[in-house]
């Protein structure tokens, strides 16, 4: 049976199709999520992807966390379903505190947009058993609120748990503490990056590199073993 991995779309999401043709790519079938839409429709994974939902007033990702599809995701999520936040997928999971720390504006105040070397720093999770540690990829980047804090006891216990799965690697483009660029729960279930997977899975665009298709693949590769 193919694999089924929601894709959520909010008012200002710009990624979710880019998102559904790498779902696609890696041999499972996307399924769009409305965010007015509780039903997950029996998905097996999610994937909160990049743009500026509800156009980022108050904050990044600050009301798409009382959208009604979100409900259902943090409670699949605490069960045990796999979720994936990019971008502003990311900032949303930092605001429903599915994932610690917050995301504020990169330090030099500028929207960027380039190509970005991260190191892997963890294969274990449900999103990432397809890379190698210490491998380093390079997949496309494109935010202004990018930074991503947090308390030194926060910062020390993802360290100390191997909860950091991704830093930026050469250059840190927006000031992220511990040059961190994506992190997971306890449970390796969910996991926020900045960066764009979406964009690297096949060689005719993007970076002409397909680096970021082992996210798709790894969570693929999962959920046939599960079953």
């Amino acid at each position: 049976m193919t694999a089924r991995i929601g894709v959520v779309t909010f008012p200002g999401t710009l990624d979710d199709r880019d998102t559904q043709r790498a779902v696609r790519v890696a041999g499972a079938e996307p399924v769009p999520l409305w965010h007015r839409d509780k039903d997950l429709h029996q998905v097996d994974a999610v994937v909160l992807p990049g743009g500026f939902s509800y156009g980022d007033y108050l904050r990044a990702g600050a009301i798409s966390r009382f959208s009604p599809v979100m409900e259902s995701i943090i409670a699949g999520a605490k069960d045990g379903l796999p979720v994936l936040g990019i971008c502003n997928g990311f900032q949303v999971l930092t605001e429903t505190h599915l994932l610690p720390g917050a995301m504020l504006r990169n330090n030099h105040l500028h929207f960027i947009c380039r190509d970005q070397k991260l190191r892997v720093e963890n294969n274990s999770t449900s999103w990432t058993a397809d890379y190698e540690r210490g491998q380093e990829i390079s997949i496309p980047l494109k935010n202004i609120d990018g930074r991503y804090v947090a308390d030194e006891r926060v910062l020390d216990e993802l360290e100390a748990e191997g909860r950091v799965v991704f830093r930026y690697a050469d250059w840190n483009p927006n000031g992220s503490l511990r040059d961190i660029a994506g992190i997971t729960n306890a449970a390796g279930n969910v996991v926020g990056l900045m960066p764009h997977p979406e964009h690297a899975v096949e060689s005719l665009i993007g970076t002409g590199r397909t680096d970021g298709l082992g996210f798709f693949t790894s969570i693929l590769k999962k959920l046939v073993h599960a079953s």
